[in-house]
C-alpha cells in the first residue's frame, strides 16, 4: 500500500465521555438547586420542616458553588475522569447527608435523586469503586435516620435501609452495565478502525490498479477517477468533471449503452499520445441507474499479457524439442571427437569434422539457453558486498579466461556498497555482460576495454553494478530490442542472453538496463536492491 501506514479514524470515545460528564455536572447543579429551594423557600416550610435552618442553607450554597466549578471543570475532569467522579460522588453524598440532617423526619426527594447520582457514577467508574461509592452513600442516607439531630420515626429509619439496598443493587447494576457498554464501545471503536483502514485499502487498490476506473452520475459528472484513469483520457483538469467535455467519445459510448444496453467493444484512443483502450460499464448495483461504474482496459496490457502467455507457451514447447534434440546432439558429436581422432583422416576431412564439432557446439549452446529459460530457479537473494564481489569476479573471469591483449578491470567506491540479490543469479548475468562486451564491445582491430564499475547511484541511492566497454556502441533502433526473446544481430547468436539475463535480475528485485555511453561505448547498468542498513566505509578503493 505506497508505502505508508494506514491512517485510523479519530476517535469519538472522548466526545462521549465529555458529554455525560456535562450532563452529570449540570445534573448536579439542578440538584443543589433542589437543595437550596427545599432550605430557602417559604413554601419549602408548609411542606416539611427544617430544624436547622443555617446548616441546610449553608451546605445549600456550598454545594451549589461546588456544582458550578465542576460543571466549568468538565474538561479537566476528563484528565483523571475515576477520581474526578469519585471525588464528585462523595460532595454529593456528604451535601445529600447534611441537608438530611437539616430537615425534621427526613425527605425522599433527596434519596431519590442521589439514586440518580450513585447509578451515574457507577456506570462511568470500575465496579469496585462504584460499590464503594455506594456504600458510602447508603451511610450517608442511613446515619442522618440513625443518628438525627432531631426527632427520627421508624418510617424514616426503614426508607433510610431501604434507599441504601437500592444504591447497592442500582450501583453493582449500572457497573455491569457500564462494563458491557465499555466493551461494546471498544469492540465498535475496533470494528470502526478496521473498516476505515478497509477502505484506504480499497481506495488504494482501485487509485493503483492498471486497469482505468471511472464512476458517473445520471448526469455525467465525474465523480471518483482513478490515476490510470486520469491518465487514459489525458490528464485533464481536476475542475473538469463533465464527462462529455473530457471526453466526448467515452460519454457517447455510455449515453449508447445506457439505452440500448450494448457495449461497442472497438478500441478507441480518448486522447492523443495515450494508448488505446476497451471502455466496459457497470451499474453499481442492480436497481441503480443514477451511478455507473467504467472500467478501460488498457490494450497495450491485454496485448503484453498475451505476448507473455505466447512465450511461455513458446518456451515449454521449444523445452521438450531442445531436450529431444539434445541427445542425439551429443551423440553427434561424439562421433565427430571419435573420427577426429582417426590417424588415417584427410586434411579436407578434418576441416569437415571441426565444422561438424563448431556447429555441434553452437546448437548445444541454443539448447542449454532454451533449457535454462523454461527451468528457471527460484530466486535466493543474501546480502553482499558489491565492492567485494565486482573484485574477485573480474579475478575469476581473468583465471578462467585468456584475455590476450583484452583489458578487463573493476572499479570500486571508497565506501561499503551492500545489496540484497541471489549471487549465483548476479555471476551468470554479470558472466554474459562481460562476455558480450570483450565479443562485440571492441573497434575494429583493437583492443577491447572492459570495466566492471561497483557504486552507488546518489550518497542515499540504490547500489549498481555497471559493465562498460569502449566500443562502437549499439544503435537506437537495435537498443529498444535487445531485451526481447531471440532477438539477435548476430549470425551465430540465440537471442537469449540478454533476454535470461533481465529475467534473473528481475527474479532478484533487480533490473537491467542499457545506457548510452558519450563518446562512443555501451553500459548495461544493473540495479541492486539495498539492504536495511549500510555499514562503515572502507578507507580506500580498489583497482584491478
Amino acid at each position: 500500500m505506497a508505502d505508508k501506514q494506514l491512517l485510523r479514524p479519530p476517535s469519538d470515545s472522548g466526545d462521549l465521555t465529555r458529554r455525560e460528564l456535562y450532563f452529570f455536572n449540570l445534573y448536579r447543579v439542578l440538584e443543589a438547586v433542589v437543595y437550596g429551594g427545599l432550605v430557602f423557600s417559604s413554601l419549602a416550610f408548609d411542606w416539611i420542616k427544617v430544624s436547622h435552618p443555617l446548616l441546610g442553607r449553608g451546605v445549600a450554597v456550598a454545594y451549589l458553588a461546588l456544582a458550578l466549578v465542576l460543571l466549568i471543570s468538565t474538561d479537566r475532569m476528563r484528565r483523571r475522569i475515576g477520581a474526578s467522579i469519585g471525588f464528585a460522588l462523595t460532595i454529593d453524598i456528604v451535601a445529600a447527608s447534611a441537608v438530611l440532617m437539616a430537615l425534621t423526619g427526613g425527605h425522599a426527594a433527596i434519596p431519590v435523586m442521589l439514586l440518580v447520582n450513585v447509578g451515574v457514577g457507577a456506570l462511568l467508574l470500575p465496579f469496585r469503586q462504584s460499590i464503594l461509592l455506594a456504600v458510602l452513600a447508603a451511610i450517608g442516607i442511613i446515619a442522618p435516620a440513625l443518628f438525627p439531630l432531631g426527632v427520627a420515626s421508624e418510617r424514616s429509619i426503614l426508607e433510610a435501609l431501604l434507599f441504601g439496598v437500592a444504591y447497592l443493587a442500582v450501583a453493582g447494576l449500572c457497573a455491569h452495565l457500564g462494563r458491557q457498554m465499555r466493551e461494546t464501545e471498544a469492540l465498535a471503536e475496533k470494528r470502526g478502525v478496521d473498516l476505515f483502514n478497509l477502505e484506504q485499502v480499497n481506495d488504494l487498490i482501485i487509485r493503483r490498479m492498471k486497469t482505468g476506473v471511472i464512476l458517473v452520475d445520471d448526469a455525467n459528472n465525474i465523480l471518483t477517477i482513478n490515476e490510470s484513469a486520469w491518465h487514459l483520457i489525458g490528464n485533464p483538469s481536476p475542475n473538469q468533471r463533465d464527462l462529455g467535455a473530457v471526453a466526448p467519445e467515452l460519454s457517447r459510448r455510455l449515453y449508447h449503452w445506457r439505452h440500448s444496453g450494448r457495449i461497442d467493444q472497438t478500441p478507441i484512443a480518448l486522447a492523443i499520445d495515450v494508448p488505446e483502450v476497451i471502455p466496459r460499464f457497470s451499474r453499481m448495483t442492480a436497481n441503480d441507474d443514477a451511478h455507473v461504474l467504467i472500467f478501460l482496459d488498457d490494450t497495450s496490457l491485454l496485448s503484453r499479457r498475451a505476448e507473455e502467455m505466447t512465450l511461455s507457451s513458446l518456451g515449454r514447447l521449444s523445452a521438450s524439442i531442445a531436450h529431444e534434440i539434445r541427445n542425439p546432439l551429443a551423440a553427434i558429436r561424439y562421433s565427430a571427437q571419435l573420427l577426429a581422432e582417426s590417424e588415417n583422416l584427410h586434411e579436407e576431412d578434418r576441416r569437415l569434422v571441426d565444422i561438424v564439432n563448431n556447429h555441434c557446439t553452437r546448437a548445444n549452446e541454443v539448447v542449454e539457453n532454451i533449457l535454462q529459460l523454461s527451468r528457471r530457479e527460484r530466486s535466493r537473494p543474501e546480502s553482499i558486498d558489491v565492492n567485494a564481489w565486482a573484485l574477485a569476479f573480474v579475478e575469476e573471469y581473468k583465471q578462467a579466461n585468456d584475455l590476450g591483449q583484452d583489458h578487463l578491470r573493476a572499479i570500486t567506491q571508497n565506501r561499503r556498497v551492500e545489496a540484497m540479490v541471489d549471487p549465483q543469479h548476479l555471476h551468470q548475468v554479470v558472466w554474459n555482460l562481460v562476455q558480450n562486451a570483450i565479443r562485440y564491445g571492441r573497434e575494429p582491430g583493437a583492443a577491447a576495454r572492459v570495466v566492471v564499475v561497483a557504486r552507488l547511484a546518489t550518497d542515499k541511492g540504490p547500489p549498481m553494478l555497471e559493465v562498460v566497454d569502449r566500443g562502437p556502441g549499439i544503435p537506437q533502433k537495435v537498443a529498444a530490442q535487445i531485451f526481447d526473446p531471440f532477438f539477435t544481430t548476430s549470425e551465430y547468436g540465440t537471442g537469449l542472453g540478454l533476454y535470461l539475463a533481465k529475467q534473473m535480475c528481475e527474479s532478484s528485485q533487480a533490473s537491467l538496463e542499457y545506457v548510452p555511453v558519450a563518446g562512443g561505448g555501451a553500459c548495461f547498468r544493473i540495479t541492486l536492491s539495498p539492504v536495511a542498513s549500510l555499514a562503515a566505509p572502507t578507507p580506500k578503493p580498489a583497482t584491478r
